[in-house]
Protein backbone atom coordinates (compact mmCIF):
# COMPACT_ATOMS: atom_id res chain seq x y z
CA UNK A 1 0.00 0.00 0.00
CA UNK A 2 1.11 3.57 -0.91
CA UNK A 3 -0.40 7.26 0.21
CA UNK A 4 0.83 10.48 -1.17
CA UNK A 5 -0.17 13.70 0.29
CA UNK A 6 0.83 17.40 -0.32
CA UNK A 7 1.44 19.40 2.70
CA UNK A 8 2.59 22.92 2.39
CA UNK A 9 5.67 22.38 2.77
CA UNK A 10 6.34 19.55 0.45
CA UNK A 11 4.79 15.60 0.75
CA UNK A 12 4.49 12.92 2.71
CA UNK A 13 4.85 9.40 1.77
CA UNK A 14 3.77 6.25 3.27
CA UNK A 15 4.53 2.62 1.80
CA UNK A 16 3.71 -0.46 4.18
CA UNK A 17 2.98 -4.12 4.02
CA UNK A 18 4.00 -5.66 0.42
CA UNK A 19 4.34 -3.27 -2.22
CA UNK A 20 4.70 -5.04 -5.94
CA UNK A 21 5.78 -4.15 -9.16
CA UNK A 22 2.28 -2.63 -10.13
CA UNK A 23 1.99 -0.75 -7.45
CA UNK A 24 4.98 0.66 -7.41
CA UNK A 25 4.86 1.55 -10.98
CA UNK A 26 1.29 3.28 -9.77
CA UNK A 27 2.84 5.36 -7.47
CA UNK A 28 5.47 6.80 -9.71
CA UNK A 29 2.99 7.80 -12.60
CA UNK A 30 1.30 9.56 -9.73
CA UNK A 31 4.31 11.13 -8.59
CA UNK A 32 4.83 12.34 -11.83
CA UNK A 33 1.52 13.24 -12.56
CA UNK A 34 1.78 15.63 -9.05
CA UNK A 35 5.33 17.08 -9.77
CA UNK A 36 4.54 18.05 -12.92
CA UNK A 37 1.01 20.02 -11.82
CA UNK A 38 1.31 20.69 -8.39
CA UNK A 39 4.06 21.68 -6.78
CA UNK A 40 6.27 24.54 -5.65
CA UNK A 41 9.87 24.75 -6.46
CA UNK A 42 11.77 23.55 -3.22
CA UNK A 43 9.72 21.10 -1.12
CA UNK A 44 10.95 18.56 1.41
CA UNK A 45 9.50 14.90 1.61
CA UNK A 46 9.13 12.24 4.18
CA UNK A 47 8.46 8.58 3.64
CA UNK A 48 7.32 6.70 6.05
CA UNK A 49 7.99 2.84 5.61
CA UNK A 50 6.80 1.55 9.18
CA UNK A 51 5.39 -1.93 8.55
CA UNK A 52 7.01 -2.51 4.62
CA UNK A 53 8.26 -5.01 3.15
CA UNK A 54 11.49 -5.80 1.48
CA UNK A 55 11.08 -4.46 -2.27
CA UNK A 56 11.83 -7.09 -4.94
CA UNK A 57 14.36 -5.52 -7.65
CA UNK A 58 12.08 -4.43 -10.17
CA UNK A 59 10.00 -2.23 -7.70
CA UNK A 60 13.79 -1.22 -6.93
CA UNK A 61 14.71 0.03 -10.03
CA UNK A 62 11.04 1.84 -10.55
CA UNK A 63 11.75 3.65 -7.00
CA UNK A 64 15.06 5.11 -8.08
CA UNK A 65 13.38 6.34 -11.15
CA UNK A 66 10.56 7.75 -8.79
CA UNK A 67 13.09 9.08 -6.37
CA UNK A 68 15.03 10.96 -9.05
CA UNK A 69 11.96 12.71 -10.69
CA UNK A 70 11.69 13.94 -6.97
CA UNK A 71 14.80 15.18 -7.07
CA UNK A 72 14.50 16.60 -10.02
CA UNK A 73 11.25 17.94 -9.42
CA UNK A 74 12.56 20.34 -6.76
CA UNK A 75 13.01 18.23 -3.36
CA UNK A 76 15.57 19.86 -1.38
CA UNK A 77 15.84 17.44 1.38
CA UNK A 78 14.17 14.69 2.42
CA UNK A 79 13.76 11.46 5.37
CA UNK A 80 12.87 8.16 5.73
CA UNK A 81 11.20 6.27 8.57
CA UNK A 82 11.86 2.83 8.69
CA UNK A 83 11.43 0.04 11.31
CA UNK A 84 13.88 -2.67 9.97
CA UNK A 85 17.39 -2.75 9.39
CA UNK A 86 17.16 -4.57 6.11
CA UNK A 87 15.15 -1.39 4.71
CA UNK A 88 17.70 0.91 6.05
CA UNK A 89 20.38 -0.97 3.71
CA UNK A 90 18.26 -1.00 0.96
CA UNK A 91 17.34 2.16 0.74
CA UNK A 92 20.41 3.67 1.67
CA UNK A 93 22.08 1.89 -1.78
CA UNK A 94 18.59 3.22 -3.14
CA UNK A 95 19.41 6.69 -2.17
CA UNK A 96 22.89 6.06 -3.81
CA UNK A 97 21.41 5.06 -7.06
CA UNK A 98 19.37 7.95 -7.44
CA UNK A 99 21.52 10.66 -6.18
CA UNK A 100 19.76 11.53 -3.13
CA UNK A 101 22.18 10.49 -0.15
CA UNK A 102 23.67 13.45 0.80
CA UNK A 103 20.09 15.78 1.32
CA UNK A 104 18.07 12.16 2.60
CA UNK A 105 18.70 11.03 6.40
CA UNK A 106 17.22 7.62 7.90
CA UNK A 107 15.47 6.84 10.62
CA UNK A 108 14.99 4.30 12.86
CA UNK A 109 11.39 4.31 13.84
CA UNK A 110 12.49 1.63 16.70
CA UNK A 111 14.67 3.22 18.19
CA UNK A 112 13.24 6.64 19.26
CA UNK A 113 10.38 8.21 20.55
CA UNK A 114 8.52 10.39 17.73
CA UNK A 115 10.20 10.01 14.47
CA UNK A 116 7.97 11.99 12.62
CA UNK A 117 8.89 15.00 14.81
CA UNK A 118 12.74 14.20 13.97
CA UNK A 119 11.94 14.21 10.69
CA UNK A 120 9.94 17.40 10.23
CA UNK A 121 12.94 18.60 12.20
CA UNK A 122 15.51 17.34 9.69
CA UNK A 123 13.55 18.36 5.91
CA UNK A 124 11.89 21.94 7.44
CA UNK A 125 14.77 23.02 9.69
CA UNK A 126 17.57 21.14 8.45
CA UNK A 127 18.10 19.59 11.67
CA UNK A 128 20.25 16.39 11.27
CA UNK A 129 18.97 13.23 13.16
CA UNK A 130 22.22 11.91 13.27
CA UNK A 131 23.90 14.29 15.46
Amino acid sequence: MYKIEKRPSGFIITFSGFVGIDEIKTWKEESENILKNDVSPNFGVIINMNGLKPLSADAQNILVEGQQLYKDGGMYRSAVILDSPILQMQFKRLGKRSGITDTERYIDASSVINPIDIAISWVKDGIDPGL
